[in-house]
């Protein structure tokens, strides 16, 4: 699944999600869209002699979708065809930073080569940090920034005068994608900044050179604190790569010495300078940003090729049972301290039915005991089966909740499942024999408790199912 299509699903899904009354897609819409992209599918594996996949069956409805959608509200094709800032700063940046390494000599004097010219011995500086930077942060989990994310969504202001449901599924999907593409965007931008850095060093060596066709450059230096010992040592260092791989001439401690801008020069000094500094920005900027940027390119073009959508999410999970194109999805539920009798069972069955498709199979494993180690009730448990599409703890409304118990399980899971964790909270105890205020303060509580844990919690009632229907099943954010 590319970049294009997944983004199309991911909108239908936003949409239908908070289109929950129906107001903008129908109930026949849906069934219509899923009916049609079924065949679709079908006729487009049979044409390439293949099996349909979640792929096909997903790409084929969200286009049925969006051009319903697109032929009732033409404001929704305006939003859809904007494009985010990324794309211009991506274009903008290097030129720009060509522009500025080639007006640098005008910031220092033009008509000579300083030997500890500040701007190039920033320019060498500056992009050796960023490597250490670079290398350290291989070990540092990557997280996005406020700047990208800022850079990233713009142009994602919503048109006027939408449904209220789809605005709000264009406001749920703006933000669902800002986080899902992040990797990618975070791959665009650091190619656009490795160019522009490598394009910036290149614009100063052109500038070296070009003004030194109608120049003659006067080779030399000065310092305050610094001698010619100290000054040849430091330029032995910095021009060593550019002195072993290309056939410069070398310099020795009196030629340093005899360089001082108090002392005559030599005119072909000039000329030597430009060289190793040419070899050097070259060498140290040019190059590795360049390589860089081909890296970060190379992986910017495999996201936007093979997006990462997780497909074995409830809503996929479901249209795909519905449409015959995935095996049946299954909820496994991890009960704390809270027997399942044969009634809440049948519950549990019907809620996994509303969550994820007639075909849905419920894995119900044995309560974990009040007070156990979550690491001891859970060692038998594989966390991360990409046979289970959903992994939910139930909680007994009827429960105090307890931060070094209740607490102490569910932040166990959410270190430890990669995928996310649920948490679904049964008030069918409760719901009969409380007030209803009563009963929206314990649940208010739980919500409170679950959302401190950093893991949603979904009420259901598994004696009466259809008294809390669920569509969705939210999930605690990877670790």
């Amino acid at each position: 699944m590319n970049e294009q299509v997944a983004r199309d699903v991911v909108l239908v899904r936003a949409i239908e999600t908070m289109d929950s009354k129906c107001e903008v897609l129908s109930e026949d819409d849906r069934m219509y869209a899923s009916r049609s992209a079924r065949e679709l599918a079908q006729w487009q594996a049979a044409e390439n002699k293949s099996e349909v996949t979640s792929e096909h069956f997903l790409q084929q409805r969200s286009e049925q979708i969006l051009k319903r959608l697109r032929e009732r509200t033409p404001a929704l094709s305006t939003f859809l065809a904007r494009r985010s800032g990324l794309h211009g700063l991506s274009l903008a940046l290097p030129f720009v930073a060509l522009l500025l390494g080639a007006g640098l000599d005008r910031i220092s004097d033009p008509h000579r080569v300083d030997l500890l010219s500040a701007p190039l011995l920033a320019i060498i500086g500056w992009n050796l940090l960023v490597y250490v930077i670079l290398l350290i942060w291989m070990f540092v989990p990557s997280r996005s920034t406020g700047w990208s994310r800022r850079v990233t969504s713009r142009g994602a202001s919503l048109p006027r005068k939408l449904p209220h449901a789809l605005s709000s599924g264009l406001a749920e999907f703006t933000a669902q994608w800002t986080a899902l593409s992040a990797p990618l965007n975070r791959a665009r931008m650091a190619r656009a900044m490795h160019l522009a850095a490598a394009f910036f060093a290149l614009g100063a060596m052109l500038s070296l050179y070009a003004r030194g066709f109608l120049s003659e450059y006067r080779a030399g230096w000065e310092s305050t604190f610094l001698d010619a010992g100290q000054v040849h040592q430091i330029l032995s260092v910095m021009f060593a790569p550019a002195l072993a791989l290309f056939p410069l001439e070398g310099f020795t401690l009196d030629e340093i010495e005899a360089l001082r801008f108090s002392q005559a020069q030599s005119p072909s000094g000039g000329a030597r300078w430009v060289h190793l500094y040419g070899a050097t920005l070259f060498l140290l900027v040019v190059l590795p940003r360049l390589v860089l940027a081909a890296v970060a390119h190379w992986k910017a073009r495999r996201l936007a090729s093979h997006f990462p959508l997780d497909l074995e999410q409830p809503y996929f999970r479901k249209l795909g049972g519905q449409a015959g194109v995935s095996v049946p999805a299954v909820l496994r539920v991890l009960p704390y301290s809270f027997t399942v009798d044969e009634a809440r069972d049948r519950g549990l069955s019907e809620v996994a039915t509303m969550l994820l498709g007639e075909q849905a199979r419920v894995m119900l494993r044995p309560p974990s005991p009040y007070g156990e180690e979550a690491i001891e009730s859970l060692k038998e448990v594989r966390l991360d089966d990409p046979d289970i599409a959903v992994t939910a703890v139930l909680f007994n409304l009827a429960a105090t909740p307890e931060k070094e118990n209740h607490g102490a399980f569910l932040d166990h899971l959410v270190r430890t499942s990669r995928r996310g964790v649920a948490a679904l909270l049964d008030e069918s105890s409760l719901a009969e024999r409380s007030e209803p205020e009563r009963l929206a303060e314990r649940v208010a509580h739980w919500q409170q408790f679950c959302q401190y844990h950093k893991v949603p919690v979904t009420v259901v009632n598994l004696i009466h199912p259809q008294q809390r229907p669920v569509d969705q099943l939210p999930v605690s954010k990877a670790p």
